[in-house]
């Protein structure tokens, strides 16, 4: 009797563990739903997005691959070639040294470098002559930092070996190439032009391009990730790998990062201010959390609030400005002025900037948002600051405040 019991209880048992219910999984956040998407459409290899609220982080999410061949799985912290976002990072150095008398936005670039003095503007080249004549003005450091200059859009630092010319030779190179409009004209996306803020920085402040960066902010901003020469182990583990979409027109690619050069953290290789810069979503949030917050972050004070003001207004006017619809541009960053498609979801005012392989980084000072996206991926239609990726991820986080 005893021996049934036992066996009866030891049944017993065995039924309410096999009816134990499994733990919860949580189901994907909408954010990750929309990027994993397009991963399982063979658009992207992975992405790593990151919104923050108020004073509080609301997603941060990895999906997809790092590396498709080595099937290494997108992290959190992957490290990203982010590009021309590094063009906002330059212009904030440029306008600390304005807070500092050094620059004034209304400086002639010749005044601080003289290479720029007696430059000429391109009036007509046919295969018969070339005609240059005076510009009606000189360009000035606020031309540089609205791409309104007219420099040369070709840089001799976009090529493969970019251990050829330092920032100050590659700048003498536009000075000696002849204005493309008069200053002012027009909006023209121009790498030349904010090369030429990283020399005047190096002028300016009497260090060098990529050590004023060092000092002035990702150390004290605790951005540890952030860095012109990623090492060879981060090159290894953490770099996403870029992607271009496959030769039959489906499926994805291994591309080049032109500006990622074995050995990658030889200091020989030109720290480019328009678009050299690795970093992470965590690193990149606290750049941004530092502008959301007026200029300070941590008790540190690193610009001012009238400045950032300054810097996230529409400088263009009615100009062309931008790679997305409704756009215009600021000092350093792109403005929203009409919210429309992309950026349909976000506020006037949202400020912020791309990177060539498709990375994004938004500021919407109205609601108080950070807006990352990381991903390396060429060849998006009709642009990247216009993919349908960057759509998705502000659709997703915008319905899940509904």
């Amino acid at each position: 009797m005893k021996r049934l019991s036992f066996l009866l209880s030891l049944t017993a048992a065995a039924t309410l563990q096999a009816k134990k219910p499994e733990a919860a999984v949580a189901p994907p956040s909408p954010i990750s739903a929309a990027m994993q998407g397009f991963v399982d459409k063979g658009e992207l290899a992975g992405a790593v997005t990151l919104v923050w609220s108020g004073d509080k982080l609301a997603a941060h999410e990895a999906v997809g691959f790092q590396d498709l061949e080595s099937k290494t799985p997108m992290a959190k912290d992957s490290l990203f070639w982010i590009a021309s976002m590094t063009k906002p990072i330059t212009a904030m150095a440029v306008m600390m040294l304005v807070e500092e008398g050094k620059l004034g936005l209304d400086d002639p670039v010749e005044r601080h470098l003289p290479e720029f003095r007696g430059q000429m503007l391109l009036k007509e080249k046919t295969a018969e002559q070339t005609v240059l004549v005076k510009p009606t003005r000189a360009i000035t450091i606020k031309d540089l930092l609205t791409h309104t200059s007219g420099l040369v859009g070709n840089s001799p630092l976009d090529a493969d070996a970019l251990d050829v010319l330092t920032l100050k030779e590659a700048v003498i190179s536009y000075a000696l190439s002849p204005l493309q409009f008069q200053p002012g004209s027009k909006w023209s996306y121009c790498n030349p032009g904010i090369n030429t803020l990283g020399r005047l920085i190096e002028v300016a402040s009497g260090d060098d391009y990529a050590k004023f960066m060092e000092r002035r902010f990702f150390k004290p901003l605790k951005m540890k990730d952030t860095t012109f020469w990623p090492s060879s182990a981060d090159v290894k583990k953490r770099l996403a790998t870029s992607y271009k979409p496959g030769a039959d027109g489906k499926g994805l690619e291994p591309t080049t990062v032109k500006y990622l050069t074995a050995p990658y953290s030889s200091k020989r290789r030109t720290p480019l201010a328009a678009g050299g810069l690795f970093s992470t979503a965590e690193d990149l949030l606290q750049l941004y959390r530092m502008v959301l917050n007026g200029g300070e972050l941590d008790g540190k004070r690193y610009l001012k609030p009238e400045t950032l003001k300054l810097m996230t207004q529409n400088h263009t006017g009615d100009l062309k400005a931008g790679f997305a619809d409704g756009m215009g541009m600021g000092l350093g960053f792109q403005v929203v002025t009409t919210p429309t498609g992309v950026t349909g979801t976000l506020s006037a005012g949202t400020f912020g900037h791309g990177g060539a392989h498709g990375t994004q980084g938004w500021i919407d000072p109205v609601k108080k948002t950070i807006h990352i996206l990381l991903i390396q991926r060429t060849g998006l239609k009709p642009t990247g600051d216009a993919s349908p990726m960057r759509q998705a991820f502000h659709e997703a986080y915008a319905g899940m405040q509904k």
